[in-house]
C-alpha cells in the first residue's frame, strides 16, 4: 500500500528510490532512500534570539500549503537517447499530468509531448516505468486509455496510437532492436477475475499492433531485460503469495529468429530470495541483485549460476513497488554504480565488477535515483537535506559531478530549514528502530519558557517502504509552524537487511505501533516533546497504524488517516491483484487467520477510540476503498468521538490535483488546532468536525 506524496512537489522520484520505493513513487510526505545514523539523542531545541515569542504552533510560516503543493513542477524520471538526456515532468497544478521534456543545454526544458499527453501506466495500479526514448522517438502509456502512444522527439508533433487493444496495460518497456519492437510487462484487464501478467512484444512497424505474448507462467513478471545481441531475455516472475521482495525468480531464455523463446529456464532454484533489475553489460554478461546473504548485492550470472561480486552488509535495491526501477547502473566499462546503506547511511560509488572493490564518491547528497547512462555520462536524480532535488551529472571518465538542473528554487533560507537528525531508539522486547526527528524551526519565534512542542509523528505507506533524511517541503510546513516531525522507520521498513523487513512478518498492526509508541517515549524523555500533544498520521499503510494508535493506545492526542485501513478482512477480500495476497505475510493466510484479522482491524475496537480522527479519502482508489474510511468515519461519528471526513473526486490512491492536496493539509492544521486548543496563524477553511463538543 505504498502511498504517493503529492503534497510534497509529487515527488515521486523519491518514491522509486532504493528504500521505499517512493516513487514512484511513492511514500506519503516522505521521502526515501538512506539508512538511519548509529544511536544518538536529537539535539535540543536551539536558543535563538529571536523577534517574537509565541507558542508552538501558533508561528506564522513563510510556507503555504499552496507552496508545498504547487511550488514548483517535479522530475519524476529520467530517459537518455545517445547523450541527449529527457526527464519526466509532473505538474500539480494541472492534475498531476506527466510530460516528457528534452534537456537544453542550460538545464531549461522543451516539452516534447503533447497537452493531450499524461504519460502513466496503471501495471499493478501503481504503474512504474512508463515510457522509452529511442533512436529519436518516445513510445509511453497514457493514463486515460492505458494504450502505447509513438511520436517523434520534436516538440509539437502528433502522437499515433502504437498498441491500443483493449484492456491492455503496459509497463517497464525495452527496445529489442534485432527484432523492432518493443518488450514489455503485460497485464490483460479483459477477462473475468484477476488481471493477467505476461511478458509481452510489441512491433515498432504500423500502428495499432496487437501484443504478442512471448512468456507466461507466473502471477507476476517484471524487468524484461533483452541482451546487446538480442539472442537472450531474462526477466523475474513470481507467484502469490509472495510479494517482489519476499521471493522472486530469476529467468532467462534464448530468443529465436522469429523473436520467441526457447529454452525458458529458473536460474535461482530452491533459494528463498529477492531477485530484481538483471541488467546485460555490453559484452553480454548478465549481473542482478539478489538477498540471498541478508542484503541486496550484486550478483552475476555465470553459466545459469549466481556468483556475488561483492557481498556487503548493506542494501543496494529495495521493494519493487513501481516497475523498472533502477537501483544501480553498468558504466560498460567493468564497473557498477551504486549506493550502499544501512543504519550507517549510505554512499554512491564505483564498484568493480572483476576485483569487487568498491570506491566512495565523496558528495554532498542524502540518496539517488533514476539511473541512466550514455557513452560518456550517467545521470541520476539527487535529494539534499537543504532544498529541492537535482539532476546530476557524473562524467564516466573522471567521476566529475556536476549540477544539469535544480528541479526548482530554493524555497527557504538555510536558517528557516529543519535538518533531518538520525536517531536510532529503543523499542519493544530489546528491539531497535529507526527515524529522522525535524525540531521546529523557525527564525522569527521562540516559544514560551519551559513549554515543549506538539510532536507529530509520521508512519510511512507500504509498509514495506523506508522514509530518508532528504529535504522535504511539506515538513517544514510543520516545523516552521513550532510542531516538531519524527519520521519512522519502523520495524518492516526497507534499508536496513531482510532480517528487518521480515521483522513485520506475520506482526504488521503490533510491532509498527509498539515503534510508534516507542519513538514518542523517547523523545518526551528527552524534553523535545510534549506528551499530551501527541500526533500522528499516515497514508496507506500508514492510514492503518495511525487508525490501530488511536484504537489500540491512549498514546496520542489525535490523528489523521489518509485511505488507511480500517478492516483488515474487507481489504484481504476487495483489494487488487498485486496486494491481494499480501496480508498473508504480515498477518496470515486468510481466511484461516481471520480472527487475527479482526482482532488488529480498527473498526473492531471502537471502544479503545476518544482521540479524535480526521480522514482523507480518494473516491476512485482501487487500493484502499472508499469504503474503508467511510465506515471508520461512520462509526466514530455514531460513538460520539470528534472526527472529520474529507473526500476528494476524481482522486485515486494518493492526491495528484494541487487544490486537493492544499485542501488536505490546511484542514489537516485546522483540526489539530481545533482539537488541541490552539490557533494557528494565518486564514484556515473552516472544516465541519463532528462531536468536537465531546
Amino acid at each position: 500500500m505504498l502511498v504517493w506524496n503529492n503534497l510534497a512537489k509529487i515527488n515521486f522520484f523519491n518514491s522509486i528510490k532504493r528504500r521505499a520505493q517512493g516513487i514512484l513513487a511513492a511514500a506519503f510526505l516522505l521521502v526515501v532512500s538512506s539508512g538511519c545514523g548509529e544511536s544518538e539523542p536529537a539535539q535540543p531545541l536551539k536558543e535563538n534570539v529571536m523577534s517574537n515569542t509565541a507558542p508552538f504552533g501558533t508561528w506564522e510560516s513563510p510556507v503555504s500549503a499552496q507552496l508545498v503543493s504547487s511550488s514548483s513542477n517535479a522530475v519524476v524520471g529520467l530517459h537518455v537517447d545517445g547523450e541527449q538526456l529527457y526527464w519526466l515532468e509532473a505538474r500539480p497544478t494541472e492534475g498531476g499530468r506527466i510530460v516528457l521534456m528534452r534537456a537544453n543545454e542550460d538545464g531549461s526544458g522543451t516539452a516534447i509531448t503533447g497537452d493531450e499527453a499524461y504519460i502513466r501506466t496503471l501495471v499493478h495500479e501503481y504503474g512504474g516505468v512508463s515510457s522509452v526514448v529511442h533512436d529519436g522517438k518516445v513510445y509511453y502509456a497514457n493514463v486515460s486509455d492505458q494504450a502505447l502512444y509513438a511520436q517523434t522527439t520534436e516538440p509539437g508533433q502528433n502522437a499515433a496510437v502504437l498498441s491500443g487493444v483493449e484492456g491492455m496495460r503496459y509497463a517497464d518497456c525495452v527496445i529489442d532492436s534485432t527484432h523492432n519492437r518493443l518488450i514489455c510487462v503485460g497485464e490483460d484487464h479483459s477477462g473475468e477475475g484477476e488481471a493477467v501478467n505476461f511478458v509481452t512484444a510489441v512491433s515498432l512497424e504500423g500502428e495499432s499492433n496487437a501484443p504478442v505474448v512471448l512468456w507466461q507462467g507466473s502471477d507476476f513478471v517484471a524487468y524484461p531485460r533483452i541482451s546487446p545481441d538480442g539472442s537472450q531475455l531474462s526477466w523475474v516472475a513470481w507467484d502469490h503469495p509472495n510479494m517482489p521482495w519476499d521471493n522472486t525468480a530469476l529467468w532467462l531464455a534464448e530468443v529465436r529468429e522469429d523473436g520467441s523463446l526457447s529454452n525458458a529456464r529458473r536460474i535461482n532454484q530452491g533459494v528463498d530470495e529477492s531477485v530484481l533489475q538483471p541488467t546485460w553489460d555490453n559484452q553480454g554478461n548478465l549481473f542482478v541483485l539478489t538477498d540471498r546473504s541478508g542484503w541486496w548485492n550484486l550478483y552475476q550470472v555465470d553459466q545459469d549460476q549466481l556468483s556475488a561480486v561483492h557481498e556487503i552488509r548493506a542494501e543496494l535495491g529495495g521493494p519493487l513497488w513501481g516497475l523498472g526501477t533502477q537501483f544501480y547502473v553498468l558504466d560498460n566499462r567493468g564497473r557498477a554504480l551504486i549506493e550502499p546503506g544501512n543504519a550507517q547511511g549510505n554512499q554512491l560509488g564505483w564498484l568493480d565488477l572483476e576485483s569487487g572493490e568498491f570506491s566512495a564518491l565523496d558528495l554532498p547528497y542524502t540518496g539517488y535515483a533514476g539511473f541512466r547512462s550514455t557513452p560518456s555520462s550517467i545521470y541520476m536524480l539527487a535529494g539534499r537535506k537543504d532544498g529541492p532535488d537535482v539532476i546530476l551529472k557524473l562524467d564516466i571518465e573522471t567521476s566529475a559531478v556536476s549540477v544539469v538542473r535544480e528541479n526548482g528554487s530554493p524555497l527557504l533560507e538555510p536558517e528557516q530549514i529543519s535538518k533531518a537528525q538520525p536517531i536510532t531508539f529503543p523499542s519493544a522486547n530489546d528491539t531497535v528502530a529507526y527515524a529522522y526527528y525535524y525540531p521546529p524551526t523557525n527564525p522569527n519565534y521562540t516559544a514560551p519558557a519551559g513549554e515543549t512542542p506538539p510532536l507529530l509523528v509520521l508512519m510511512h505507506g507500504g509498509p514495506t517502504a523506508a522514509t530518508s533524511s532528504s529535504f522535504n517541503i511539506a515538513k517544514q510546513y510543520w516545523t516552521s509552524r513550532g510542531i516538531a516531525v519524527v519520521d519512522v522507520n519502523y520495524r518492516g521498513s526497507t534499508g536496513y537487511g531482510r532480517e528487518y523487513r521480515q521483522a513485520l512478518n506475520g506482526m504488521w498492526g503490533v510491532v509498527d505501533l509498539e515503534d510508534a509508541v516507542a519513538v514518542t517515549r523517547y523523545l518526551v524523555g528527552q524534553g523535545l516533546a510534549d506528551p499530551n500533544r501527541l500526533l500522528i498520521r499516515g497514508g496507506s499503510a500508514g492510514g492503518y497504524t495511525t487508525l490501530s494508535a488511536l484504537a489500540f493506545t491512549e498514546e496520542f492526542a489525535a490523528g489523521a488517516n489518509y485511505f488507511g485501513v480500517s478492516d483488515l478482512s474487507a481489504l484481504a477480500e476487495h483489494t487488487h491483484k498485486f496486494e491481494s495476497r499480501y496480508l498473508d505475510s504480515m498477518i496470515g493466510p486468510y481466511p484461516e487467520a481471520k480472527e487475527v484479522y479482526e482482532a488488529r482491524s480498527p473498526i473492531n475496537a471502537l471502544d479503545g477510540f476518544s482521540a479524535p480522527l480526521i480522514t482523507f479519502q480518494g473516491l476512485e482508489d482501487k487500493v484502499v476503498p472508499p469504503a474503508q474510511s467511510e465506515a471508520i468515519y461512520e462509526a466514530l461519528k455514531e460513538k460520539g468521538t470528534p472526527t472529520a471526513y474529507i473526500p476528494f473526486e476524481g482522486e485515486q490512491h494518493g492526491f495528484r490535483k494541487a487544490e486537493n492536496n492544499i485542501t488536505a493539509l490546511e484542514s489537516e492544521l485546522y483540526f489539530y488546532g481545533k482539537v488541541l486548543g490552539f490557533t494557528p496563524a494565518g486564514d484556515l477553511p473552516e472544516v465541519e468536525i463532528d462531536n468536537l463538543s465531546h
